[in-house]
């Protein structure tokens, strides 16, 4: 499962990023050399970095590394501390069957509506599905280490 929610996800954002700095780089070549600059560049470096930000979300969320309010959880102990877990998974759980369910009604109607980027001419669902993957792939990471989650122990 690690490799599922980890192990991908990184290298998803690492090829993400490295793609947003190789067009960079031909943005700078392309500018300050030839007088040329890429008109579509910036546009599909935020896409990329929309993209490795949601896909970094399953990562974080399968490791417990997202940020986390435990000064108050922490001194409850025992039952107190499960069930104060417990009411953090539902809560994380909750926003992400929210976003899975906004993010694919908003990915459904920019597909229908065949809406594209400004610049890039991208289709709008593209980075749009970069939310529905995220908070999905993080509801699955969730619902995969529920019993550390609620436990408390990574």
């Amino acid at each position: 499962m690690r490799f599922l929610f980890v192990t991908l996800p990184h290298w998803a954002m690492g090829s993400v990023m490295l793609a947003g700095v190789a067009i960079c780089s031909a943005n700078v070549i392309a500018r300050y050399f030839f007088g040329y600059a890429i008109f579509w560049a910036e546009e599909v470096m935020v896409f990329l970095a929309i993209w490795g930000v949601f896909l970094g979300l399953a990562a974080a969320t399968y490791e417990r590394a997202h940020l986390n309010m435990d000064l108050f959880s922490n001194s409850f102990a025992g039952r107190w501390r499960i069930f104060m877990n417990a009411l953090v998974v539902v809560g994380i759980l909750a926003c992400c069957v929210f976003m899975v369910i906004q993010s694919w009604s908003v990915v459904n109607l920019q597909l229908k509506a065949g809406a594209v980027s400004v610049s890039a001419g991208v289709p709008r669902w593209i980075p749009n599905a970069a939310l529905l993957a995220g908070f999905a792939l993080a509801a699955l990471a969730l619902l995969v280490r529920l019993r550390s989650y609620v436990t408390g122990k990574s």
